[in-house]
């Protein structure tokens, strides 16, 4: 088997190396032709970029946890719990489990228990069923919704969106 040291290690664990300027050049240039210094690599540090995950065509997976994402796009079949913002599933995507997420884009099939803080939309091709919680919701025609659906009332979307657990939402 191969296996490469640290692949599977988190970016976080690893000590925070910066960019090495390189080294000067000896070729002088006159100071009115000499570039003006640029603080772009400093600015590139403190941008934060957004997680995606996608879990593709073909590929299965169960049992996990899924934390610190911000968009998940499902287009095989996953059985988690995630907290994220925005939620993606494709036609012949599958997510079962419990979700709490801001938005969420349903074309395929959900199964388990679906929180969304703000704007659920389900396409018609889109299937949902379980304990469905919601602050808006569009449904095209042609989709499927059945189980327990019930609007979020603006305190709790706002609770569940500072991480807080209500019980009965």
């Amino acid at each position: 088997m191969l296996q490469k040291d640290g692949f599977f290690r988190n970016r976080r664990d690893e000590p925070f190396r910066q960019n090495q300027p390189a080294a000067p050049t000896t070729t002088t240039t006159p100071a009115s032709t000499a570039p003006a210094p640029s603080t772009a690599p400093e600015q590139k540090v403190d941008q934060r970029k957004e997680s995606r995950l996608v879990v593709g065509p073909d590929i299965k997976m169960k049992g996990v946890e899924i934390s610190d994402c911000d968009t998940l796009v499902v287009e095989g079949r996953v059985e988690a719990t995630l907290d994220s913002r925005v939620l993606e599933i494709a036609e012949h995507g599958v997510f079962q489990g419990t979700i709490a997420v801001d938005q969420a884009e349903i074309r395929g099939r959900f199964e388990g228990e679906l929180t969304v803080r703000k704007m659920l939309v389900i396409q018609g091709t889109g299937k949902v069923q379980g304990k469905i919680r919601y602050a808006k919701i569009k449904v095209e025609e042609g989709a499927e919704l059945s189980g327990d659906l019930a609007v979020l009332d603006k305190s709790a979307s706002a609770a569940l969106g500072a991480g807080k657990r209500i019980a009965n939402a």
